[in-house]
């Protein structure tokens, strides 16, 4: 997968009873896309939480999707999927990869967790593995703060451009 460039659609199932939204959905504002496994210590201990961080800081300026992928490891069962959410405050909508690990493959996914950053185009804008607090997770926060400064700059542009009349 290349920077600056769209990514494939998903190919994803629901876990609940919600349907599958396409990956253009989420265009407008800035996707924070997360690979995660139950199975996975590194996911439960420190992607989840960052994930939920992600949306209670920023839940208006970002979206966060999770993927459950099983590219290793059992079939896990509704009922594991509903304690999870509710053990981990899970406060972002997440599917279950298609096949195995269709989309995993797809995104050229490292392992779990990975994250993938696309701008409001919906461009790849980063693609990390792991959840080490003093690496992957430090270098996605920069680059999740950087993406939204940059968004509320152009924002503001073209607001005062239209407050003051100028033609943009």
């Amino acid at each position: 997968m290349e920077l600056n460039k769209n990514i494939p659609n998903w190919e994803l199932l629901p876990v609940f009873e919600d349907s599958v939204p396409d990956l253009v959905d989420y265009k407008g504002k800035p996707l924070l896309i997360l690979f995660f496994n139950l199975g996975c210590p590194g996911c439960k201990g420190r992607a989840l939480p960052f994930a939920n961080r992600i949306v209670v800081e920023n839940g208006d300026n970002i979206s966060v999707v999770g993927i459950h992928t099983r590219f290793e490891g059992p079939q896990y069962k509704l009922e594991d999927f509903q304690k999870a959410k509710q053990d981990y405050f899970i406060r972002w909508p997440f599917y279950k990869d298609a096949g195995q690990a269709n989309t995993f493959h797809k995104y050229k996914a490292g392992g779990t967790p990975h994250w993938l950053l696309l701008n409001a185009e919906g461009k790849l804008e980063y693609s990390i593995f792991g959840s080490d607090p003093n690496n992957a997770l430090l270098r996605l926060d920069l680059r999740i703060n950087e993406l939204l400064e940059n968004n509320r700059k152009t924002t503001n542009q073209l607001w005062e451009k239209k407050k003051f009349g100028t033609k943009y």
